[in-house]
């Protein structure tokens, strides 16, 4: 198993391909597994000044530096069904970043 927070560095395209890829990779066999993501979630707790500047911040260098962004639980789940994953389960931790499970 290979922990990595990548998501948040590619646009909407890219991340429908990995998750394409990581769903076929979890239903080998006819076994399915599940995708485990940790990464940023904007909107994901009870916003605050300090939150909410480090929120747009991060939005700001994933835009600029690798034509990515930071992405509300809606743009998760958009993501999630154009790579025809049939559910997530989103679990708000450290902060900013999120626990995230997206089944087959």
């Amino acid at each position: 198993m290979r922990i990595q927070w990548i998501l948040h560095d590619w646009n909407d395209e890219e991340c429908v391909k990995l998750l394409k890829r990581c769903k076929e990779a979890i239903t080998v066999n006819d076994k399915k597994g599940k995708v485990i993501i940790i990464d940023f979630m904007v909107e994901n707790q009870k916003e605050n000044e300090k939150s909410t500047e480090t929120q747009l911040f991060f939005d700001m260098v994933m835009m600029v530096t690798v034509n990515g962004k930071e992405r509300t639980e809606k743009e998760w789940a958009k993501l999630f069904l154009d790579a025809g994953f049939s559910d997530y389960k989103i679990t708000p931790i450290l902060g900013l970043r999120a626990l995230i499970e997206v089944y087959p």
